[in-house]
Protein backbone atom coordinates (compact mmCIF):
# COMPACT_ATOMS: atom_id res chain seq x y z
CA UNK A 1 0.00 0.00 0.00
CA UNK A 2 0.87 3.73 -0.88
CA UNK A 3 1.85 6.23 2.00
CA UNK A 4 0.13 9.86 1.98
CA UNK A 5 2.89 11.61 0.87
CA UNK A 6 3.09 15.51 -1.51
CA UNK A 7 6.25 16.33 -3.44
CA UNK A 8 6.17 19.09 -5.26
CA UNK A 9 8.16 18.81 -8.89
CA UNK A 10 8.32 21.92 -10.02
CA UNK A 11 7.54 25.66 -9.29
CA UNK A 12 7.17 29.54 -11.24
CA UNK A 13 6.88 31.88 -9.01
CA UNK A 14 3.75 30.72 -6.36
CA UNK A 15 2.59 28.09 -8.68
CA UNK A 16 3.24 25.22 -8.51
CA UNK A 17 3.15 21.65 -10.13
CA UNK A 18 3.11 18.79 -7.61
CA UNK A 19 1.79 14.76 -7.13
CA UNK A 20 0.16 13.32 -3.95
CA UNK A 21 0.43 9.74 -3.58
CA UNK A 22 -2.10 7.75 -1.53
CA UNK A 23 -3.70 4.40 -0.36
CA UNK A 24 -5.16 4.46 -4.08
CA UNK A 25 -2.98 5.81 -6.15
CA UNK A 26 -1.42 9.03 -7.09
CA UNK A 27 -2.93 12.32 -8.06
CA UNK A 28 -0.92 15.10 -10.27
CA UNK A 29 -1.56 18.82 -9.03
CA UNK A 30 -2.62 21.35 -9.75
CA UNK A 31 -5.47 18.86 -9.95
CA UNK A 32 -9.16 19.32 -10.90
CA UNK A 33 -11.33 16.72 -8.81
CA UNK A 34 -14.70 15.06 -10.86
CA UNK A 35 -18.04 15.78 -8.15
CA UNK A 36 -19.19 12.58 -7.83
CA UNK A 37 -21.85 13.67 -4.79
CA UNK A 38 -23.91 10.30 -4.49
CA UNK A 39 -21.18 8.22 -5.43
CA UNK A 40 -21.74 9.05 -8.99
CA UNK A 41 -20.64 11.68 -11.33
CA UNK A 42 -24.20 12.03 -12.84
CA UNK A 43 -24.66 10.99 -16.21
CA UNK A 44 -20.65 9.23 -16.68
CA UNK A 45 -19.83 6.15 -16.06
CA UNK A 46 -16.33 5.99 -13.64
CA UNK A 47 -15.05 4.41 -17.05
CA UNK A 48 -16.10 7.83 -19.19
CA UNK A 49 -15.28 9.76 -16.15
CA UNK A 50 -11.71 8.84 -16.24
CA UNK A 51 -11.28 8.94 -19.49
CA UNK A 52 -11.64 12.54 -19.92
CA UNK A 53 -8.52 12.96 -17.49
CA UNK A 54 -9.50 12.84 -14.13
CA UNK A 55 -6.83 11.15 -11.30
CA UNK A 56 -9.28 11.80 -8.12
CA UNK A 57 -13.46 12.11 -6.90
CA UNK A 58 -14.87 13.99 -4.27
CA UNK A 59 -17.94 12.07 -2.42
CA UNK A 60 -20.37 13.77 0.21
CA UNK A 61 -20.42 12.66 3.30
CA UNK A 62 -23.70 14.79 4.06
CA UNK A 63 -25.81 13.05 1.57
CA UNK A 64 -24.19 9.33 1.66
CA UNK A 65 -24.54 9.59 5.28
CA UNK A 66 -28.36 9.91 4.84
CA UNK A 67 -28.53 7.28 1.99
CA UNK A 68 -27.66 4.86 1.40
CA UNK A 69 -25.85 5.19 4.83
CA UNK A 70 -22.38 5.03 5.79
CA UNK A 71 -22.57 1.08 7.86
CA UNK A 72 -23.77 -0.04 4.79
CA UNK A 73 -21.08 1.27 1.82
CA UNK A 74 -18.54 0.03 4.44
CA UNK A 75 -20.73 -2.94 4.58
CA UNK A 76 -20.24 -3.45 0.58
CA UNK A 77 -16.34 -2.87 0.27
CA UNK A 78 -16.40 1.00 0.56
CA UNK A 79 -16.67 4.03 -1.42
CA UNK A 80 -13.81 2.27 -4.46
CA UNK A 81 -15.81 -0.62 -4.89
CA UNK A 82 -19.07 0.42 -4.19
CA UNK A 83 -19.04 3.36 -6.78
CA UNK A 84 -16.19 1.24 -9.19
CA UNK A 85 -13.91 3.83 -8.67
CA UNK A 86 -10.01 2.74 -8.48
CA UNK A 87 -8.49 5.94 -7.92
CA UNK A 88 -8.09 8.18 -4.96
CA UNK A 89 -11.16 9.40 -3.27
CA UNK A 90 -11.91 12.81 -1.31
CA UNK A 91 -14.65 13.32 0.78
CA UNK A 92 -15.89 16.43 2.70
CA UNK A 93 -16.86 16.84 6.09
CA UNK A 94 -20.61 17.80 5.74
CA UNK A 95 -19.42 21.00 6.92
CA UNK A 96 -21.36 23.37 4.02
CA UNK A 97 -24.33 21.33 3.42
CA UNK A 98 -25.15 21.78 7.29
CA UNK A 99 -24.74 24.91 6.45
CA UNK A 100 -27.00 25.50 4.10
CA UNK A 101 -29.94 23.90 5.79
CA UNK A 102 -29.80 26.84 8.24
CA UNK A 103 -33.65 26.39 9.22
CA UNK A 104 -33.36 22.53 9.81
CA UNK A 105 -30.47 22.42 11.99
CA UNK A 106 -28.69 23.85 14.81
CA UNK A 107 -25.38 24.24 15.78
CA UNK A 108 -23.33 23.97 19.42
CA UNK A 109 -20.04 22.91 20.87
CA UNK A 110 -20.75 19.74 20.54
CA UNK A 111 -21.82 19.56 16.69
CA UNK A 112 -24.72 19.85 14.64
CA UNK A 113 -28.51 18.66 14.70
CA UNK A 114 -29.76 18.86 11.75
CA UNK A 115 -33.52 17.94 9.97
CA UNK A 116 -32.61 15.27 7.02
CA UNK A 117 -33.98 17.39 3.79
CA UNK A 118 -35.16 13.83 2.33
CA UNK A 119 -37.32 12.76 5.06
CA UNK A 120 -37.03 15.11 7.81
CA UNK A 121 -35.93 12.56 10.61
CA UNK A 122 -33.24 14.00 13.48
CA UNK A 123 -29.63 13.26 12.66
CA UNK A 124 -25.93 14.37 14.69
CA UNK A 125 -23.23 15.60 12.84
CA UNK A 126 -20.39 15.78 15.26
CA UNK A 127 -16.43 15.78 14.49
CA UNK A 128 -16.02 12.31 15.69
CA UNK A 129 -18.97 10.94 13.80
CA UNK A 130 -17.63 12.99 10.88
CA UNK A 131 -14.44 11.18 10.95
CA UNK A 132 -16.11 7.56 11.92
CA UNK A 133 -18.49 8.31 8.48
CA UNK A 134 -15.29 9.11 6.48
CA UNK A 135 -13.47 6.13 7.53
CA UNK A 136 -16.55 3.98 7.11
CA UNK A 137 -16.71 5.21 3.54
CA UNK A 138 -12.77 4.15 2.91
CA UNK A 139 -12.01 7.60 1.63
CA UNK A 140 -8.08 8.88 0.56
CA UNK A 141 -8.77 12.17 1.67
CA UNK A 142 -10.49 12.71 4.75
CA UNK A 143 -11.63 16.51 5.07
CA UNK A 144 -11.99 18.06 8.89
CA UNK A 145 -15.26 18.99 9.91
CA UNK A 146 -15.62 22.57 9.89
CA UNK A 147 -18.92 25.19 10.10
CA UNK A 148 -18.71 26.37 7.09
CA UNK A 149 -19.29 30.52 7.76
CA UNK A 150 -21.57 32.56 5.53
CA UNK A 151 -21.34 35.40 3.46
CA UNK A 152 -21.50 38.21 4.72
CA UNK A 153 -20.35 37.88 8.23
CA UNK A 154 -19.31 40.51 10.56
CA UNK A 155 -16.07 40.14 11.93
CA UNK A 156 -16.86 38.74 15.40
CA UNK A 157 -19.42 36.14 14.44
CA UNK A 158 -16.70 35.03 11.40
CA UNK A 159 -13.84 34.76 14.70
CA UNK A 160 -16.49 32.83 16.10
CA UNK A 161 -17.02 30.55 13.22
CA UNK A 162 -14.08 29.75 12.56
CA UNK A 163 -12.59 29.06 16.22
CA UNK A 164 -15.69 26.35 17.00
CA UNK A 165 -14.16 24.95 13.88
CA UNK A 166 -10.89 24.95 15.29
CA UNK A 167 -11.49 23.23 18.17
CA UNK A 168 -13.58 21.04 15.50
CA UNK A 169 -10.60 19.97 13.63
CA UNK A 170 -8.62 18.96 17.00
CA UNK A 171 -11.53 16.78 17.64
CA UNK A 172 -11.53 15.57 14.43
CA UNK A 173 -7.56 14.98 15.12
CA UNK A 174 -7.79 12.85 18.05
CA UNK A 175 -10.43 10.56 16.09
CA UNK A 176 -8.85 10.20 12.84
CA UNK A 177 -7.98 6.47 12.82
CA UNK A 178 -4.38 7.35 11.21
CA UNK A 179 -3.43 4.63 8.80
CA UNK A 180 -0.92 4.19 5.68
CA UNK A 181 -1.81 5.85 2.79
CA UNK A 182 -4.57 7.88 4.13
CA UNK A 183 -4.38 11.50 5.17
CA UNK A 184 -6.68 14.04 7.15
CA UNK A 185 -6.93 17.29 5.72
CA UNK A 186 -7.96 20.67 8.08
CA UNK A 187 -10.06 23.63 6.87
CA UNK A 188 -9.06 27.64 7.03
CA UNK A 189 -11.68 29.54 7.84
CA UNK A 190 -11.69 33.29 8.70
CA UNK A 191 -14.06 34.71 6.25
CA UNK A 192 -12.61 37.61 4.07
CA UNK A 193 -11.10 39.15 7.21
CA UNK A 194 -7.35 38.73 7.22
CA UNK A 195 -5.98 38.27 10.85
CA UNK A 196 -8.86 35.40 11.12
CA UNK A 197 -6.88 33.69 8.52
CA UNK A 198 -3.53 34.06 9.64
CA UNK A 199 -5.03 33.10 13.35
CA UNK A 200 -7.20 30.02 11.56
CA UNK A 201 -3.84 28.55 9.55
CA UNK A 202 -1.40 29.13 12.66
CA UNK A 203 -3.94 26.81 14.87
CA UNK A 204 -4.08 24.09 12.20
CA UNK A 205 -0.50 24.20 11.39
CA UNK A 206 0.04 23.43 15.17
CA UNK A 207 -2.24 20.48 15.24
CA UNK A 208 -0.79 19.33 12.18
CA UNK A 209 -2.62 17.75 9.22
CA UNK A 210 -1.82 16.08 6.09
CA UNK A 211 -3.10 18.53 3.94
CA UNK A 212 -5.32 21.94 4.27
CA UNK A 213 -8.51 22.77 2.30
CA UNK A 214 -9.25 26.53 2.24
CA UNK A 215 -12.88 26.74 2.87
CA UNK A 216 -15.35 29.82 3.07
CA UNK A 217 -14.49 31.26 0.19
CA UNK A 218 -16.55 31.53 -3.50
CA UNK A 219 -19.99 31.61 -1.56
CA UNK A 220 -20.43 35.33 -2.21
CA UNK A 221 -17.37 37.73 -2.12
CA UNK A 222 -15.99 38.61 -5.43
CA UNK A 223 -13.30 37.26 -7.43
CA UNK A 224 -11.16 40.33 -6.04
CA UNK A 225 -11.66 39.47 -2.31
CA UNK A 226 -11.06 35.80 -3.14
CA UNK A 227 -8.07 36.39 -4.32
CA UNK A 228 -7.17 38.65 -1.66
CA UNK A 229 -7.86 35.83 0.95
CA UNK A 230 -5.83 33.69 -0.85
CA UNK A 231 -2.73 36.44 -0.96
CA UNK A 232 -2.83 35.84 2.60
CA UNK A 233 -3.67 32.31 3.31
CA UNK A 234 -1.44 30.55 0.41
CA UNK A 235 1.88 31.25 1.61
CA UNK A 236 1.03 30.95 5.70
CA UNK A 237 0.61 27.19 4.82
CA UNK A 238 2.79 24.45 5.25
CA UNK A 239 4.47 24.15 2.05
CA UNK A 240 5.17 20.90 2.24
CA UNK A 241 1.54 19.84 2.11
CA UNK A 242 -1.17 20.36 -0.39
CA UNK A 243 -3.88 22.88 -0.14
CA UNK A 244 -7.14 22.69 -1.14
CA UNK A 245 -9.22 25.65 -2.81
CA UNK A 246 -13.13 24.52 -1.60
CA UNK A 247 -15.78 24.83 -4.03
CA UNK A 248 -14.32 26.78 -7.02
CA UNK A 249 -14.68 25.75 -10.66
CA UNK A 250 -14.91 29.21 -12.61
CA UNK A 251 -12.11 28.54 -14.99
CA UNK A 252 -10.64 31.68 -14.76
CA UNK A 253 -10.89 31.41 -10.57
CA UNK A 254 -8.87 28.61 -10.46
CA UNK A 255 -6.21 30.30 -13.68
CA UNK A 256 -5.91 32.77 -10.83
CA UNK A 257 -5.85 30.38 -7.78
CA UNK A 258 -2.80 28.16 -9.38
CA UNK A 259 -0.74 31.56 -9.54
CA UNK A 260 -1.28 32.10 -5.64
CA UNK A 261 -0.23 28.47 -5.11
CA UNK A 262 -3.38 26.25 -4.91
CA UNK A 263 -2.81 22.59 -5.79
CA UNK A 264 -6.69 20.97 -5.86
CA UNK A 265 -9.88 22.22 -6.65
CA UNK A 266 -13.54 20.68 -7.05
CA UNK A 267 -16.88 22.06 -7.89
CA UNK A 268 -20.33 21.16 -9.30
CA UNK A 269 -20.07 23.63 -12.34
CA UNK A 270 -18.58 21.72 -15.11
CA UNK A 271 -21.10 18.43 -14.63
CA UNK A 272 -24.16 21.35 -13.89
CA UNK A 273 -23.94 23.34 -16.69
CA UNK A 274 -23.68 20.34 -19.00
CA UNK A 275 -27.18 18.80 -17.71
CA UNK A 276 -28.41 22.81 -18.48
CA UNK A 277 -27.06 23.63 -21.90
CA UNK A 278 -23.95 25.35 -20.99
CA UNK A 279 -20.80 24.23 -22.98
CA UNK A 280 -16.91 25.72 -21.66
CA UNK A 281 -14.99 26.11 -25.04
CA UNK A 282 -11.71 27.46 -25.75
CA UNK A 283 -13.23 31.10 -26.72
CA UNK A 284 -15.51 31.14 -23.08
CA UNK A 285 -18.95 29.17 -23.04
CA UNK A 286 -21.56 28.75 -25.55
CA UNK A 287 -25.82 27.92 -24.72
CA UNK A 288 -26.20 25.08 -26.76
CA UNK A 289 -30.06 26.01 -26.60
CA UNK A 290 -29.17 29.05 -29.04
CA UNK A 291 -31.38 29.49 -32.30
CA UNK A 292 -27.87 30.21 -33.86
CA UNK A 293 -26.56 26.46 -33.26
CA UNK A 294 -29.43 24.72 -35.16
CA UNK A 295 -27.83 24.29 -38.23
CA UNK A 296 -24.26 25.04 -37.10
CA UNK A 297 -22.13 21.77 -38.20
CA UNK A 298 -19.30 22.54 -36.49
CA UNK A 299 -17.82 20.97 -32.97
CA UNK A 300 -18.52 22.78 -29.61
CA UNK A 301 -15.08 23.51 -29.90
CA UNK A 302 -12.73 22.88 -32.88
CA UNK A 303 -9.66 23.26 -30.63
CA UNK A 304 -10.91 20.39 -28.40
CA UNK A 305 -9.69 16.87 -29.12
CA UNK A 306 -12.48 15.31 -26.98
CA UNK A 307 -15.04 12.58 -28.20
CA UNK A 308 -18.04 14.57 -28.10
CA UNK A 309 -16.00 17.51 -30.37
CA UNK A 310 -14.56 14.31 -32.37
CA UNK A 311 -18.11 13.11 -33.21
CA UNK A 312 -20.86 15.42 -32.79
CA UNK A 313 -22.16 18.85 -34.16
CA UNK A 314 -23.49 21.77 -32.20
CA UNK A 315 -26.74 21.51 -34.52
CA UNK A 316 -27.08 17.55 -33.16
CA UNK A 317 -26.24 18.42 -29.65
CA UNK A 318 -28.84 21.49 -29.86
CA UNK A 319 -31.48 19.41 -31.10
CA UNK A 320 -30.97 16.90 -28.17
CA UNK A 321 -31.72 19.43 -26.08
CA UNK A 322 -34.38 20.63 -27.12
CA UNK A 323 -36.10 17.05 -28.25
CA UNK A 324 -35.30 16.55 -23.90
CA UNK A 325 -33.31 13.51 -24.76
CA UNK A 326 -30.68 12.29 -21.91
CA UNK A 327 -27.79 11.89 -24.44
CA UNK A 328 -27.45 15.75 -24.66
CA UNK A 329 -26.74 16.59 -21.17
CA UNK A 330 -24.53 13.26 -20.40
CA UNK A 331 -22.34 14.66 -23.86
CA UNK A 332 -22.13 18.54 -22.70
CA UNK A 333 -21.32 16.85 -19.18
CA UNK A 334 -18.71 14.86 -20.82
CA UNK A 335 -16.99 17.51 -22.97
CA UNK A 336 -17.40 19.63 -20.04
CA UNK A 337 -14.86 17.30 -17.90
CA UNK A 338 -12.66 16.87 -20.26
CA UNK A 339 -12.30 21.07 -20.78
CA UNK A 340 -11.43 21.10 -17.31
CA UNK A 341 -9.38 18.22 -17.00
CA UNK A 342 -7.07 19.93 -20.28
CA UNK A 343 -7.24 23.06 -18.26
CA UNK A 344 -5.49 22.05 -15.64
CA UNK A 345 -3.32 19.60 -17.78
CA UNK A 346 -2.08 22.98 -19.60
CA UNK A 347 -1.81 24.64 -16.07
CA UNK A 348 0.84 21.82 -15.05
CA UNK A 349 2.94 22.22 -18.21
CA UNK A 350 2.96 25.77 -18.15
CA UNK A 351 4.52 25.39 -14.59
CA UNK A 352 6.53 22.93 -16.04
CA UNK A 353 8.02 25.28 -18.54
CA UNK A 354 8.11 28.31 -16.27
CA UNK A 355 5.69 30.23 -18.32
CA UNK A 356 2.67 30.43 -16.34
CA UNK A 357 2.38 34.21 -16.13
CA UNK A 358 1.83 34.09 -20.43
CA UNK A 359 -0.34 31.35 -20.03
CA UNK A 360 -2.67 33.46 -17.64
CA UNK A 361 -2.66 36.12 -20.23
CA UNK A 362 -2.90 33.96 -22.94
CA UNK A 363 -5.82 32.73 -21.36
CA UNK A 364 -7.77 35.63 -20.25
CA UNK A 365 -7.78 37.35 -24.07
CA UNK A 366 -8.84 33.80 -25.48
CA UNK A 367 -11.41 33.68 -22.81
CA UNK A 368 -12.68 37.29 -23.67
CA UNK A 369 -13.13 36.49 -27.36
CA UNK A 370 -16.15 35.02 -26.82
CA UNK A 371 -18.10 32.37 -28.77
CA UNK A 372 -17.69 32.86 -32.58
CA UNK A 373 -20.75 32.98 -34.50
CA UNK A 374 -21.35 30.76 -37.78
CA UNK A 375 -21.00 32.47 -40.85
CA UNK A 376 -25.05 31.65 -41.08
CA UNK A 377 -27.82 32.71 -39.05
CA UNK A 378 -29.86 30.36 -37.29
CA UNK A 379 -33.51 29.68 -37.92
Amino acid sequence: MNSFSFAVLATDGRARRGRVTTAHGSFETPAFMATATAATVKGMTPESVRETGAELAICNTYHLMLRPGAERVAELGGLHKFMNWCGPVVTDSGGFQVMSLAPLRKISEHGVTFRSHIDGTMHELTPERSMQIQQLLGSDITMAFDECTPFPAAEEEAAQSMRLSMRWAERCKKSFRCREGYGLFGIVQGSVYPELRLESVKTLSEIGFDGYGIGGLAVGEGQEAMFAMLDVTVPALPQDKPNYLMGVGNPDDIVGAVLRGVDMFDCVIPTRAGRTGKAFISHGTLNIRNARHARDPRPLDENCNCPVCESYSRAYLRHLFMADEMLGPMLLTKHNLHYFQNLMKDLRAAIEERRINDFAAEFAETQALGDIPPLFSGD
